[in-house]
C-alpha cells in the first residue's frame, strides 16, 4: 500500500441537481492503482467521469454539496479525510493539475510569469526574483519562444496553445510526483503537443514523475501512457497496458471508440461535389419563410454570377495584415494573406498555434479590423459584422454567457435576426441541441453543469442557429471526444450539403481537416506557405513545413510512437 503513488477503491460521485436530495451520478464504483513513474491514460466520451475522477484526486469536490463514496489516497494522503492544511500541501508540490480550460484557469490580470513565480513561492521559501527565474525557466522548457519577455505577457496576449503551454508550466514549476493532466493537448498543435508528450515522457522518465492523463485523443493516450482505462457513464468499463487495449478491446465499446478515431491514412468518405450543394442552397433560397434564414442566402450561397459571369465567392480576402502592439513591440499576426472560399465549399486552414489561424478567422467574420488588405462578402466590400455569417470559437467557456441557459444562448441570434415568435424561436433552439447530440432537457441548464465538450456542442448549436451562408469553425472540435467529433462533422457536412453554407474549419487535428475539407491551406508565422486540393497536399506535400506537420500526428500503435520519439531525440 504504501508504495502506491495513487489508491482509488471504489470511487462514487453524485451531482446535486435541481431540488434538495436530487443528485446525478457522475462516477460509479471506478477503482485503480499507480505506482510511482507510472502513466495511465483515461479516455472515454464526453460526460463519462473522466475529468470527475480526476478532481477527485485532489479533493476538487469538497464544499460543492458533491456527495463522495470510497476511498482516494494519494502519496499516502488520505484525501477524503485530510484537513484544508494538508490538501494545501498535496496540491502543488505532491500532485498537480493541468486543467482542460487554460482561459478561465489563468487570472487575466497579471502576468503569465507572475502567476507561475506565485505558485513557487506558496511552496518554496524563495526570494521574488527567484521565482521569477524559476517560471521562466518552466516557460521555457514547455517551449514558449522569447520566454523572459513573454513571462510578462497576460494570458489575452497569448494564443489557446500557448496559455495551455503556460498552465503546463505552472503544473511542473514545483516538480510533483504526480502530473494529473485533464486534457492538457487539446488546444496544441500536432508539433507543440509532440513536444509536450516528449517533455512529460522525459519527466517521468528522469524524474519518475507520475502521470494520470485524462483524454478523449486515444492517439495522445497511446504515445504517452503505460495502461488505458477506459470508461463510459461513469463506470471503467476496461483495462489493461495500453498496446493490448488497442489491438484487441475486449469491450464492445472500447471498439467502438478506436473505430471513431481519425486517421490521416483512412480512406475519405465523398463529399458532395458543389455543383449539388449550389442547388440545395438555391432550393433553400426558394424555401423562403421556414425558420429565420439570414439575408442574402439564396444568392451568396448559391454563388451569384458577376458581371463577367464568374461566380462570386461567399468570402474572399485580399491581402489581409494585422499588427498587435506599437513601435519596437509590434507584432505582425498575419501578414498579406489572400483566400476565396465558395458556396458548398469547406476550406481547412492549419498550422502551429500563433501562426495566425485565429486572427485570420475573426477577420473574416467583422470580429477584427484588419491593419491592411480588404474582405469581401459575396463581391460587397464588408463593413463591421456581415448578416448571414457566424463563429465557432475555441474556447466554449469564454463564448457562452454563464447567466444564461444554454437555450437562452441558442435562441438569441435568432432574436437578433428578427425572429419574435418565442415558440418557434424554442422549438428551434430545442431541435439544434438534440442535431449536436445533446438532450431537450438540456435547454434550461447552464454553461457551468456541462463537460467541455458538452459546452462546445452548445456553441455549434448556437451558430447554427440562424442558417448561416458561412460559418468560421475555431477548433470547432478540438474539445470533443472522437465519437463525437465524428457526429459533429458529419452534421457540418450535412448542413453544408443541404444548405450549401461555406465554411473554414480551423484546426490543429490534421486528421480531421482531412477528412471534413475540399482544401486546405497552411499557415506559418501569419503567411499561407502551401494551399491546394486536400488530397493533394496529403499525399505529395510540397513545403517542408507541412511535412514535419504531417510527422508529427499521434498514431495508435505505442510501438511506433517509441520508435518516433527514439530517432527525435536518440537513445536515452
Amino acid at each position: 500500500m504504501s508504495d502506491l503513488l495513487v489508491d482509488v477503491r471504489d470511487l462514487v460521485v453524485d451531482f446535486p441537481v435541481g431540488g434538495p436530495g436530487a443528485y446525478v451520478r457522475a462516477v460509479d464504483g471506478v477503482s485503480f492503482t499507480m505506482g510511482p513513474g507510472h502513466a495511465l491514460g483515461i479516455v472515454g466520451e464526453s460526460g463519462s467521469g473522466k475529468s470527475t475522477v480526476a478532481a477527485a484526486l485532489l479533493g476538487l469536490h469538497r464544499g460543492t454539496g458533491t456527495r463522495l463514496g470510497g476511498t482516494v489516497r494519494v502519496a499516502g494522503t488520505d484525501v477524503g479525510g485530510a484537513s484544508a492544511a494538508e490538501l494545501r500541501r498535496l496540491r502543488g508540490a505532491t500532485a498537480a493539475m493541468v486543467f482542460q480550460d487554460p482561459l478561465s484557469s489563468l487570472d487575466p490580470y497579471y502576468a503569465v510569469g507572475d502567476q507561475i513565480a506565485e505558485v513557487y513561492r506558496v511552496h518554496a521559501a524563495v526570494s521574488r526574483r527567484a521565482a521569477r527565474a524559476r517560471a521562466v525557466s518552466v516557460l521555457d522548457r514547455v517551449g514558449i519562444p522569447d520566454a523572459v519577455r513573454r513571462s510578462r505577457a497576460r494570458p489575452h496576449e497569448f494564443s489557446g496553445g500557448m496559455r495551455q503551454r503556460a498552465l503546463i508550466a505552472m503544473a511542473l514549476v514545483c516538480e510533483p510526483r504526480l502530473l494529473i493532466a485533464d486534457e492538457p493537448t487539446t488546444a496544441l498543435d500536432v508539433t507543440v503537443q509532440a513536444q509536450i508528450l516528449d517533455l512529460l515522457h522525459g519527466l517521468r522518465r528522469e524524474e519518475g514523475l507520475g502521470l494520470l492523463l485524462v483524454t478523449h485523443d486515444v492517439g495522445v493516450a497511446a504515445e504517452s501512457v503505460d495502461e488505458l482505462l477506459v470508461m463510459r457513464d461513469g463506470h471503467a468499463v476496461e483495462r489493461g497496458p495500453v498496446a493490448e487495449v488497442l489491438a484487441g478491446p475486449a469491450d464492445p465499446y472500447t471498439r467502438v471508440l478506436l473505430a471513431a478515431v481519425p486517421r490521416l491514412d483512412a480512406p475519405r468518405k465523398p463529399r458532395p461535389s458543389r455543383e449539388t450543394a449550389k442547388t440545395a442552397a438555391g432550393l433553400a433560397g426558394a424555401a423562403g419563410g421556414a425558420g429565420v434564414v439570414s439575408a442574402g442566402l439564396s444568392e451568396a450561397a448559391s454563388g451569384t454570377a458577376g458581371g463577367d459571369g464568374a461566380e462570386v465567392p461567399v468570402v474572399e480576402a485580399l491581402g489581409l495584415r494585422r499588427e498587435f502592439g506599437r513601435g519596437k513591440r509590434r507584432v505582425t499576426a498575419v501578414g498579406g494573406v489572400s483566400l476565396a472560399v465558395r458556396a458548398g465549399e469547406t476550406l481547412g486552414v492549419v498550422g502551429e498555434s500563433g501562426s495566425g489561424k485565429s486572427t485570420l478567422g475573426r477577420m473574416l467574420v467583422g470580429l477584427l479590423e484588419p491593419s491592411s488588405g480588404r474582405v469581401r462578402h459575396a463581391g460587397d466590400e464588408a463593413r463591421g459584422i456581415p448578416a448571414g455569417v457566424q463563429m465557432v470559437f475555441q474556447d466554449p467557456v469564454s463564448s457562452l454567457n454563464p447567466r444564461r441557459s444554454v437555450g437562452e444562448s441558442i435562441a438569441d441570434p435568432l432574436r437578433a435576426a428578427g425572429e419574435r415568435d418565442e415558440a418557434a424561436i424554442r422549438a428551434r433552439a430545442l431541435a439544434l441541441l438534440e442535431r449536436v447530440g445533446l438532450e431537450p432537457g438540456h435547454y434550461d441548464r447552464y454553461p457551468h453543469e456541462f463537460s467541455g465538450g458538452q459546452r462546445q456542442r452548445v456553441g455549434i448549436a448556437r451558430a447554427l442557429a440562424p442558417r448561416p451562408r458561412l460559418i468560421v469553425c475555431d477548433e470547432p472540435v478540438s474539445a470533443l471526444d472522437v465519437t463525437t467529433q465524428a457526429q459533429v462533422t458529419a452534421l457540418l457536412a450535412e448542413l453544408q450539403q443541404e444548405l450549401g453554407i461555406a465554411l473554414v474549419f480551423i484546426a490543429h487535428d490534421l486528421a480531421v481537416v482531412r477528412q471534413v475539407s475540399d482544401r486546405v491551406a497552411v499557415m506559418r508565422s501569419g503567411e499561407i506557405v502551401e494551399e491546394g486540393p486536400v488530397d493533394e497536399v496529403y499525399d505529395r506535400p510540397a513545403h517542408p513545413y507541412t511535412r514535419q506537420l504531417l510527422d508529427a500526428v499521434p498514431v495508435l500503435d505505442p510501438e511506433l510512437a517509441a520508435a518516433r520519439r527514439h530517432r527525435a531525440v536518440g537513445p536515452s
